[in-house]
This record gives C-alpha cells, structure tokens and sequence, in this order.
C-alpha cells in the first residue's frame, strides 16, 4: 500500500505507544516531546492540505486495510496497532482509528507587522481554538499567546481550532514586554468601556492590520496591557447580557476588522 516503513505494535508497554499516550492525554506533553498528536481524518487532511507532513501515521488494526492512499502514505513511518490500544490512547470518545504524530514547529520570531491575536491568559482549550479557527478565516496570521494561556498545541486546542493551526504562527509563552516589538496598533476588548466596535467601523476607526488582544474567561484583559492599546471597544449587548463568551466576542470583533479592510 504504501513504501513507508510499517511496524505492527502489540505491547501496551511499548514506549512509543507510552510517548503517545501522554500526548494525547497531557496537554502540555507536547513541549517536552518536541511532538505533538492529531488524530481524525479530518485534522489530518487539513495539515496535508497546508503541506505539513508527519513523522508518523498511526492506524488502528482494523482501519489499516481500508486507509486512503494519501494517508497511509503521508509520513515515512506508520504504525498499526490493535484497535483496543487505540482506544487507550484516544481522547476522543469515539475513537477516529487513525492518527498522526508531528514534529513540533520551532519556535517563530515574532514578526512586527502581521496581524495578529494576542491571547491573554485566556484559559479554556475550547476558547483557544476556537479563537484560532476565527484568526485564520479572518486574516490574522500570528497568534502571541502570553504566558498563562491554554497550551496551542494540545489536543484539546487542536480539535478546537479544527485545522486552523496549519496556516497560522502560534508562539507561545510570550512576556508583556515583548510587545514593544510589534508596529500594529492594538486593540483591547472590554465589556463596558470603550468604543462601541459597530461605531468604530461606521467611522472607519478600526485600524488594519493591528493586533486584537483578548483577556482572560473572568478578569479580561490585564491593566498592563490595556494600557499599550491605541483602542477600546466593546460590542454593543441589546440583549442585556453582562459579557460574551470571549471566543464569540473575537469572532465578531476579527470579523469587524476584515469588513474594514475590505472597505
């Protein structure tokens, strides 16, 4: 089926199968691996799409027989293992039956002039990459998550973000002072201060490309960086709720941005 080197693994001790049981259930094991998992189909491809390709493929036993010439063919290694030890290792509660380990990207420079979304503490793997998804269909090409926030790479973050990781530049663990090198202006999001966003956009204030920082799930935004933006804005909440859900809130103010810029 395929010219990669194939191995047919049985042992729930193996190491290799030890290494990514932790990837998958370990959100931050990936850093010290140097690797990290995306198991499905869909994820997959994604990454195949973007020319990304993997230093594994892992297939269930049964799976195996049956996978797409493009898959079984996508790294140099693949490894076939019983589908009761795929689903030891699965963090899915349907397993996908198939899956590929990656080499974790070296770390980017950060670059001054992409538009960008600054992560600020926000906590919720489900935010984060959903947050993603919205930052690659909108434009924004660099994710500057500071320290604090939800590990890019975990698995939780990578089914979130639904392939948007292969076309973005994720650097993690970024200082506040290391700010001071971007040129964009950045915008701050707030509940209750600011410029309304529908306003900023009837008078051709928002600025583009710039930099959106999102604030942490309760706390928001810290006054640190407030104090760096050019801008605050909040969405207007006829409804009378108190906040958005901060991914909701990114996609609305990313896609204010990108109507901007197409003005």
């Amino acid at each position: 089926m395929t010219n990669a080197q194939t191995q047919h693994i049985t042992s729930r001790d193996n190491a290799f199968l030890k290494d990514l049981r932790r990837l998958s259930q370990d959100g931050t094991a990936y850093r010290k691996q140097g690797r990290f998992w995306v198991e499905g189909d869909h994820l997959c491809r994604a990454a195949l799409l973007r020319g990304v390709a993997p230093a594994v493929g892992v297939f269930s036993a049964s799976f195996w027989p049956l996978v797409a010439v493009e898959l079984a063919q996508a790294a140099t290694k693949n490894t076939v293992i019983p589908d009761a030890l795929f689903s030891d290792i699965s963090g899915l509660e349907s397993p996908a039956r198939m899956g590929f380990v990656f080499d974790l990207p070296l770390l980017p420079v950060l670059q001054a002039g992409v538009a960008s979304v600054i992560l600020d503490r926000v906590q919720d793997a489900g935010n984060v990459g959903s947050i993603l998804r919205s930052a690659s269909a909108f434009g924004f090409k660099q994710i500057i998550a500071l320290k604090g926030t939800a590990a890019l790479w975990s698995p939780k973050v990578l089914r979130a973000g639904m392939g948007a990781h292969w076309g973005l530049q994720l650097i993690e663990g970024v200082a506040l002072p290391e700010l001071a090198a971007l040129t964009l202006p950045i915008i701050v999001t707030s509940s209750h201060h600011g410029t309304f966003l529908h306003q900023a956009l009837q008078n051709k204030e928002l600025p583009m490309p710039c930099a959106w920082a999102l604030g942490h799930e309760g706390q928001g935004v810290s006054a640190e960086l407030q104090a760096l933006a050019r801008l605050h804005v909040r969405i207007a909440q006829p409804g009378g709720e108190e906040s958005l859900n901060v991914a909701a809130a990114a996609a609305i103010c990313l896609h204010a941005s990108a109507a901007a810029a197409l003005e």
